[in-house]
């Protein structure tokens, strides 16, 4: 179908897109797509070490970062080990495009402040359910990151000599 009348966006939309696309999970999707989430990302300030979600808390919402840095960690007895740093314009929480889902890692604010786009399962999830071509180049590009963590995983775990017992993260998966 031939759109004649296609929506004009404003200079400022389209710098907020282009941020958006910043991230893997949107870096695909047309303007007229993003139009779809801006009016469920909430912008909300954080202090620095305040935690954003702990491991083991329910999956409710994506996070994309405006400004600020978070880290994020993983629990290891009475402490964290850093996973990774993440800065503007990153994307994290994305096990929330899952049903179902707990937090794996615990992401706390490392600078003095931080401003992050909160994008809420729900509307995560009614935008997707409502437009099936963003569902699939949204669960596309989560299946690519996927696949690019566990790439990372395995050459990682090569490269160390074996340190754990591979076989323990399979074995309890429902294949």
């Amino acid at each position: 179908m031939l759109k004649i009348f296609r929506k004009k966006y404003s200079p400022e939309e389209q710098k907020f897109f282009s941020f958006l696309r910043k991230n893997r999970l949107f870096e695909n999707l047309t303007d007229e797509e993003l139009s779809q989430f801006t009016p469920y990302l909430y912008l909300r300030k954080y202090k620095g070490n305040e935690v954003v979600f702990f491991t083991g808390d329910p999956s409710q919402a994506v996070y994309i970062i405006k400004s600020g840095i978070v880290s994020l960690n993983l629990d290891i007895g009475e402490g964290f080990e850093k996973l990774m740093t993440m800065r503007s314009g990153k994307l994290f929480g994305d096990n929330a495009l899952l049903e179902r889902t707990k937090r794996i890692y615990t992401a706390i604010v490392i600078t003095d402040e931080c401003e992050l786009y909160v994008l809420p399962k729900a509307n995560l999830t009614e935008v997707m359910n409502d437009h099936a071509s963003i569902r699939a180049k949204l669960m596309t590009a989560f299946g690519e990151m996927y696949n690019e963590y566990m790439s990372n995983l395995f050459q990682t775990y090569k490269s160390s000599l074996g340190f754990f017992d591979l076989g323990t993260v399979y074995s309890d998966l429902k294949l």
